[in-house]
């Protein structure tokens, strides 16, 4: 009976500490490394394309927080003579939920842009081409590929998007066909 005893005391003993490694190995599988990410977004929140830096500064189980900023400069062309190039920066605040290298991206963002539009003087009866501040606030609802020790990076979402009034708009506008996808790394 003694023989016994020990054999399912050694037995439990075993399976309680494989159990307990088992856990710490996947509580640490899913902390990320790599918080940081470089990347090309074509659509999305930039509304054409930019160049993003991602960071993800919270997370806690499923969940992660991150925030993007990124830089473009889109072609205008009014007329047929002169064509400008003009700064957009998107910024972009999303929330990750999921495991290991799958999650559902949700969040919203700010993009900022110059923009040229041609204004109707009734007083002199000229058209004036002016430069004006433009800004859309786009939404995200996607996937997002991205591994907690780094490497490639993907991601695709829907990404409507409300025109704030401003840049001569006197209306809020619910733009709620467009969509994004980006490929880069994560470090």
């Amino acid at each position: 009976m003694n023989n016994s005893f020990e054999k399912i005391f050694v037995t439990v003993l075993v399976l309680t500490l494989s159990i307990s490694i088992c856990a710490k190995a996947q509580t640490k599988s899913e902390t990320y490394t790599a918080k940081n990410a470089v990347y090309l977004e074509v659509g999305g929140s930039s509304g054409r394309y930019a160049i993003n830096y991602s960071k993800i500064f919270h997370q806690k189980g499923k969940l992660k927080l991150n925030a993007s900023a990124g830089f473009s400069m889109w072609r205008n062309k009014i007329n047929d003579f002169k064509t400008y190039w003009l700064p957009v920066i998107p910024l972009e605040v999303t929330a990750l939920y999921g495991k290991l290298n799958h999650h559902l991206e949700m969040g919203f963002g700010f993009t900022s842009l110059l923009d040229r539009t041609l204004f109707f003087d009734s007083g002199s009866l000229e058209l004036d081409d002016k430069f004006v501040f433009d800004a859309f606030i786009p939404l995200r609802v996607g996937y997002r590929y991205q591994k907690p020790k780094g490497g490639f990076f993907f991601r695709i979402g829907y990404t409507p998007f409300f025109n704030v009034p401003v840049g001569g708009r006197k209306n809020w506008n619910f733009e709620p066909r467009f969509a994004g996808i980006s490929f880069g790394k994560s470090f």
